[in-house]
């Protein structure tokens, strides 16, 4: 078939493949169980490097196509629904986050018990992308920790209501999708060159679809589930959902909320401005009061996801291409943050900063780690949290009207406060005073542990250190949505 000579589907073939091949492992037999799940995430990571090289040497020899590698194959012929693939630079960079905190996230969970097969089985299950509530309430609930059973159900719930928003959404797209008398499809592209979505329609689907993807990436008010669900996840679940499932939220708000409704985007944007501009404040405020590891890296996930939202709803080239660094940015760092938690947190059976202090003296290599991983999150130059933000702030900064403008000077106030919680809690878990006794016999990070955060501490100083790598690739996916918007903005 077509569809198997492209190598995008195998991103969906290879955890499958590897998700069967620890079916067949015996439950005990944990070497055959990592050998597996090692062999699966290295797949990805070498598919994942390939693909970029295949992006860039077609872009290279001038293929300018909106997407690369497409096929298409017809799946369910009465409602004309296609298995259709296809990649931009955005979803070339989205991949390559993806492989990475996959591979990572296997070492991090390389002593995984109980149900160490069970375990990577849902993981890998959860990274195809295709199905995401299930395998997060189990591993949650099974492999979680603190109030699981709360956060599992409390995270399931809330997603599942934003599904529906973006369910009803989606079904409303897919009957205005094409001129009357013309079949009705689901493909993105063809809908956007269609533009039949009458405004009316736009007006309510924007919204309905915005609201579905904001809340998988933590939008104010719909957030509460992501502190609590982090809080409880096992390490690995926290630095994939983090990492990349939360950045599907970013992603299909652009690709289909906005690219799709150009019209409603234009009129609308204010009111989702305001909310993300209040997440991005919020998120950085909530996380100076926490005294839990894991919740002050989830209401900093709460503030950098805020920030890809208002980035994206800026409208402009810059600010978008701001917005993708961003989400790798915070993907690695944030995946780097929870796995420093979790192995921490396995060595000193707490993650309340009031009950630790000087770790840096007993677990240097994993409190150099934090430390690159806060500088990273506060935006030190070198590392990818500058290069990011930097960029958002000078496309928010662009526009000329004072709305705009004020938005983006209090959206900055949150780089301030990063530095408050980064610092402090740097300055008491790792240089305070050792506050149990027992934390002296602790050891430093194991040779699997050294290799996931290595892999994490690499990515992050490469986007800080070679940005213009990456906003080259990612950049020109931009030009069809900013012109889609360009032309609605006359019919205000």
């Amino acid at each position: 078939m077509e569809i198997f000579n492209n190598i995008l589907i195998y991103f969906v073939i290879v955890p499958l493949l590897t998700l069967g091949g620890l079916a067949l492992c015996h439950n005990r037999g944990i070497k055959a169980i990592r050998t597996v799940a090692v062999v699966g995430a290295s797949v990805l990571m070498v598919l994942a490097v390939w693909l970029v090289s295949i992006f860039l040497q077609a872009r290279g020899a001038g293929d300018t196509s909106e997407m690369i590698l497409r096929s298409d194959v017809l799946w369910y012929a009465p409602l004309n629904i296609h298995l259709a693939l296809g990649v931009d630079g955005i979803s070339v960079v989205m991949i390559l986050l993806s492989a990475f905190i996959v591979f990572a996230g296997v070492f991090a969970s390389w002593k995984m018990n109980p149900l160490p097969k069970q375990f990577f089985m849902w993981f890998f299950l959860l990274s195809t992308g295709v199905v995401a509530l299930i395998p997060m309430y189990l591993l949650i609930g099974v492999w979680g920790s603190g109030n699981k059973n709360y956060s599992a159900m409390k995270l399931t719930l809330m997603l599942m209501g934003g599904s529906a928003f973006l369910m009803l959404g989606l079904i409303g797209i897919y009957f205005h999708s094409a001129p009357e008398g013309q079949p009705l499809t689901m493909n993105i592209l063809d809908i956007a060159h269609n533009d039949a979505i009458p405004h009316g329609w736009q007006n309510v689907l924007f919204p309905l679809t915005f609201v579905g993807f904001g809340v998988l990436g933590a939008m104010f008010p719909f957030h509460t589930w992501s502190p609590d669900g982090h809080a409880s996840a096992p390490t690995a679940v926290s630095m994939l959902h983090a990492g990349v499932l939360m950045k599907l939220g970013g992603y299909g708000c652009f690709r289909i909320a906005i690219y799709l409704m150009p019209y409603a985007a234009n009129e609308l944007a204010w009111i989702f401005l305001l909310l993300t501009g209040f997440s991005i404040v919020y998120g950085a405020l909530s996380a100076c009061v926490q005294t839990d590891l894991k919740y002050i890296n989830a209401y900093s996930s709460v503030s950098h996801c805020g920030m890809v939202l208002f980035a994206i709803l800026m409208f402009n080239t810059t600010a978008m291409t701001g917005a993708v660094l961003q989400m790798l940015s915070h993907g690695l760092m944030t995946a780097l943050f929870f796995a420093l938690i979790g192995m921490i947190y396995g060595r000193t059976h707490t993650r309340d900063i009031r009950d630790m202090g000087g770790m840096m003296h007993i677990m240097p290599y994993l409190g150099v780690g934090y430390v690159i991983a806060g500088l990273a999150s506060l935006g030190l130059p070198g590392l990818s949290g500058f290069a990011a933000e930097m960029t958002i702030f000078f496309g928010s900064f662009q526009h000329t009207d004072m709305f705009h403008r004020v938005l983006t000077i209090m959206a900055t106030t949150s780089i301030v406060v990063t530095a408050v919680y980064i610092l402090r809690v740097v300055a008491k878990l790792l240089f305070g005073e050792v506050q149990d006794e027992h934390h002296r016999t602790l050891t430093d990070a194991s040779w699997e542990e050294r290799l996931s955060t290595a892999t994490l501490i690499l990515a992050v100083a490469a986007i800080g250190c070679f940005p213009n790598f990456f906003i080259n690739i990612i950049s020109s996916s931009f030009e069809p949505v900013v012109k889609a918007l360009q032309a609605a903005l006359p019919m205000l």
